[in-house]
């Protein structure tokens, strides 16, 4: 009877909140990465939910050739802008934690503000100078893609200061402040400005849709900088700064590689379909892409959430918590990207559907997609590691030899097979890569980065 009776008591609801309690509140360090890993997934989770409603709202509300260019001009400002603060925003994730182990607090102060003013001033120029491409290249450019592409110059800015803001809250382990202004609040905004065009009457295209994310970028940026500022006054006394810029750019050049390789090999294939295919295929294959993102946020959560952890325990000499870290993130990529690809395949049909009927002719696309996602998350953020331990210029190197391949076979395979040969392309390089990478890190670190296999 009192077996019964701890049996129920653990199985009713108040006894799985108590489990659930002491799971989360453990600090082992696999509760921390169990509590990190949870928090990420529910943001990713909540931000994909609400990315991809606006993206098939967008496409029923716009059509296919103003979607497609709106994804097109949207693309560059992701691309763009995720490259354009050099490295610092990955950077920050390495220096800050060295910067606080080390007990260097005016180091610290002077890039917790320098570096955003950094960023700020060169973002500024260069998006001031892509605005006079575009007027030079005008007669060259499609005229329904001319203003949108001015506005995305103008939305650069406040992007490149968001991503530098991540970079330092993640750092920080305000995981919520880091993500959600660019994620969740970003994304209700354009869903909202979008949505009151559309009510209102207004002819919503491409330049009505990039006006409402040049909107929201801004606006979320300046509430984010608010409350970090708050948070960085009671967390770090005042005092004098040092800004060590020339340290700063050595240690995030390398990085800015790296980033800038792996964001080249996100969207050569969109930009690439946009050269040889209509707008309306991009627009397609761009719907796609979307559904699949839900499998890279996954990748992407346990990036962001290890990446200042691996340097951390690498600056304090603890390999052997180093190592159990990377274990768990790498178990905590693959197995829930896998099942996460396996429901998008199973539903692949009905998802696309809800951006329009036409676009459910890309759902054999999908399934070619797929294969190199699952394969990237098998051996979990080992780019993040290899920066983190001072490894990035090797990891350049494989990067920028992935993102290669994928140029060659984008430019060999999209004029023929349009969406399935761009799938094709980057899930090639995609398995390429993680072949590089794994052997990298067996080689410099000694580790086994695969999600499965004898370690």
């Amino acid at each position: 009877m009192a077996v019964m009776d701890s049996r129920s008591a653990t199985t009713s609801p108040a006894g799985i909140v108590a489990r659930l309690k002491a799971l989360l509140g453990d600090s082992g360090e696999a509760s921390v990465t169990r509590r990190l890993a949870a928090t990420i997934f529910a943001i990713r989770v909540a931000s994909a939910v609400m990315a991809y409603g606006a993206q098939i709202l967008l496409a029923r509300w716009m059509g296919t050739s103003d979607y497609g260019i709106y994804v097109y001009v949207w693309t560059w400002v992701l691309l763009l802008g995720s490259m354009m603060d050099f490295g610092i925003s990955a950077s920050a994730q390495k220096l800050i934690p060295e910067y606080r182990t080390h007990g260097q607090h005016a180091l610290l102060r002077g890039f917790l503000s320098g570096s955003r003013w950094l960023t700020f001033a060169v973002s500024t120029v260069v998006a001031l100078m892509l605005a006079g491409l575009v007027r030079l290249l005008s007669s060259w450019i499609d005229a329904a893609s001319i203003v949108p592409l001015y506005i995305g110059c103008a939305t650069l800015p406040a992007f490149v200061v968001a991503n530098t803001q991540d970079g330092i809250a993640r750092s920080h382990d305000w995981m919520r402040l880091g993500l959600m202004p660019q994620f969740i609040v970003r994304q209700t905004l354009i869903i909202g400005f979008t949505a009151g065009a559309f009510m209102l009457g207004f002819n919503l295209g491409a330049t009505a849709a990039m006006l409402a994310s040049f909107a929201a970028v801004w606006l979320a940026m300046l509430g984010q900088m608010i409350v970090l500022n708050r948070r960085l006054a009671r967390h770090v006394e005042p005092g004098a700064r040092t800004y060590d810029v020339r340290g700063w750019l050595a240690v995030s050049l390398p990085i800015l590689l790296v980033e800038s390789f792996y964001l080249l090999l996100s969207y050569t294939d969109v930009l690439v379909l946009q050269q040889f295919r209509p707008s309306e295929e991009v627009g397609i294959y761009f719907a796609v892409v979307k559904t699949l993102a839900l499998v890279s946020f996954i990748h992407y959560a346990m990036s962001a959430t290890t990446a200042h952890r691996f340097a951390e325990y690498n600056a304090q000499g603890d390999k052997d918590r180093l190592s159990a870290y990377v274990t768990h993130a790498i178990q905590w990529t693959f197995w829930p990207s896998l099942a996460a690809t396996l429901v998008l395949l199973a539903f692949g049909k009905p998802l696309l559907w809800l951006f329009g009927p036409q676009f459910v002719v890309g759902y054999d696309i999908m399934f070619v997609a797929a294969i190199g996602l699952v394969v990237r998350a098998a051996i979990g953020p080992v780019e993040r590691l290899l920066n983190m331990l001072g490894h990035q210029h090797i990891c350049a190197l494989a990067y920028a030899l992935a993102f290669l391949m994928n140029v060659a076979f984008c430019l060999a395979l999209v004029p023929h097979f349009g969406g399935h040969g761009a799938a094709a392309a980057t899930s090639i390089s995609l398995v390429f890569e993680t072949v590089l990478l794994f052997v990298i890190v067996r080689r410099r670190l000694g580790l086994h980065v695969l999600a499965f296999g004898k370690r």
